[in-house]
């Protein structure tokens, strides 16, 4: 069997079956091998950022790995932005590129280049993924993959990058004479759970005004039904962060909103007039907490779960007091929680609702006045799209304006999926998510709103949607540019819009034609 071939194998194996690839020198085996595989596909987007995002987003879709094949040189560079864009959001992706011939390689010459095309694709993915490893010994992809995939999916998940070299691709091997990977045994977590959950009981039954984070990495543990019911046993009112908004919908009665720098006004006086917080797989980033950190939630005691010691420990060089770190997968504390509270509410905090209920009535994200503009209000335009949304639908929102609008005035059902590149915030990522999204949910309702600026960025992928006859919705919204950067311009730079708009330098397409 041809190496390439074993990988296409094994991406199949693994259950993807759709793969995001450009041709190249360097790729064209695997894609070959792709394509003589029953049972996967490979779909060719414009541009390896595109596909690069793709994978993350048929990741999130699936919620398996997702899988994208680029060329060496430029075809890797070009992937390393949606690379970073999921290993901020802890996503588990493959990313597989084709790499000279081992005979080609420059190794220790000194020279920037030996062959043609030539780029340390290993050196330049190691600060945006788990784990990078060029494969020069066809006896050992068994290996580096089965071990790639091991590392992107334990503890908290990254993406991979595996970069095999073009002679290798064409090597003759027999899989039953491949090495395999055998991992360590998985270590314990530091925390003892059970004593730990017991503190956390105690300062919750003593809470008045508690609220509940939930985080992203709730979904990534495979726990989010198990959070919905743990909420509804607890009574108590959860804030979702971006990550994790579709998670809860808008209309019940215990879910807030999200909060933060680009949050709802209710969200966040319930944060900052709360006496608990509890964060389960959220990390707490700037954004969320605000400046300077040590203002956030400033009269609770902060009880916070992360599978990541290190985003535990930065607090503590942050000034920010956690009384409670629990460094653990959000799942087996979620299972652990849930045995421990009664079907009944855990707390009585009526009184606690009743506030932020009349919070969310006298500081509306849809003012009155928003209703009778001549233009289109974009806070009405988000809640009235949200209102035509089916349940189960999933939305893939660009980044900007078009992501902060869409996390405060969306209103979310029940089933609907929000797809956003959380951290990175690419511009340009709506697009060939969306793609992703309608190829892993075979057709179901996928929406797109992405602003002018960021359609740009990835505007050839509108032929991807159309040679897959793909029934993508896409809104666009007309910013006359780079909204949110106008904003920042508005409030620092007396209103000079250079770089930001079409007077200030930028050149737009008639979108309608």
């Amino acid at each position: 069997m041809k190496l390439s071939t074993y990988v296409a194998h094994f991406l199949r194996n693994l259950g993807i079956r759709h793969v995001f690839a450009v041709s190249g020198g360097a790729s064209i085996h695997l894609i070959h091998s792709l394509s003589d595989t029953p049972g996967i596909n490979y779909i060719c987007t414009h541009h390896e950022q595109a596909g690069a995002m793709a994978a993350d987003a048929y990741s999130r879709i699936t919620r398996n790995l997702g899988a994208a094949v680029a060329t060496s040189g430029p075809g890797a560079t070009n992937m390393i932005t949606g690379v970073a864009g999921a290993y901020y959001d802890s996503v588990p992706v493959i990313y597989i590129t084709g790499q000279v011939s081992t005979f080609r390689m420059k190794r220790d010459t000194g020279v920037r280049q030996l062959g043609f095309q030539e780029t340390e694709t290993v050196e330049a993915f190691k600060p945006f993924t788990k784990y990078s490893v060029l494969v020069d010994d066809a006896q050992m992809i068994r290996y580096e993959l089965e071990k790639a995939v091991h590392i992107a999916t334990i503890g908290r998940p990254g993406p991979v990058l595996v970069d095999i070299p073009d002679n290798i691709q064409r090597e003759e091997v027999d899989p039953h004479e491949l090495q395999g990977f055998v991992p360590n045994p998985s270590q314990v977590h530091g925390t003892e759970l059970s004593a730990t959950l017991d503190k956390c009981l105690k300062l919750l039954s003593q809470a008045q005004r508690p609220v509940l984070i939930v985080g992203w990495g709730v979904r990534l543990a495979k726990a989010d039904d198990l959070i919905t019911d743990i909420v509804r046993k607890l009574g108590i009112p959860v804030l979702p962060t971006w990550g994790a908004k579709d998670m809860f919908p808008s209309d019940d009665p215990l879910t807030v909103g999200v909060f933060g720098t680009h949050g709802t006004r209710y969200g966040n006086f319930a944060v900052q007039n709360a006496d608990l917080v509890i964060a389960i797989g959220a990390r707490i980033d700037t954004r969320e907490a605000g400046s300077p950190i040590t203002t956030f939630a400033r009269s609770a005691k902060k009880i916070i779960v992360d599978i990541d010691s290190s985003e535990l420990e930065k607090f503590e060089t942050l000034g920010l007091k956690v009384d409670i770190a629990v460094n653990v997968d959000a799942k087996p504390f979620l299972e652990m929680l849930d045995s421990q509270i009664d079907q009944e509410p855990f707390c009585d905090v009526q009184d606690w609702l009743d506030r932020i209920a009349q919070w969310k009535l006298a500081y509306p994200v849809c003012l009155p006045e928003y209703y009778e503009e001549n233009e289109v209000n974009p806070y009405v335009f988000m809640k009235s799209l949200s209102a035509v949304v089916p349940a189960g639908s999933v939305v893939v929102v660009d980044t900007g304006c078009a992501i902060a609008w869409a996390m405060q005035s969306f209103d979310v059902k029940a089933r609907q999926r929000i797809l956003h590149d959380f951290n990175n915030t690419a511009m340009g990522y709506a697009l060939p998510a969306s793609i992703a999204a309608a190829l892993a949910t075979k057709g179901q309702n996928v929406i797109c709103i992405s602003g002018d600026g960021s359609l740009q960025m990835n505007v050839q992928e509108l032929a991807t949607i159309a040679k897959h006859a793909l029934p993508v919705k896409i809104f666009l919204l007309n910013n006359h540019g780079h909204s949110m950067i106008r904003q920042t311009q508005d409030q620092w730079l007396d209103s000079n819009y250079f770089g930001s708009s079409i007077e200030g330098g930028l050149g737009f397409p008639d979108f309608v034609k």
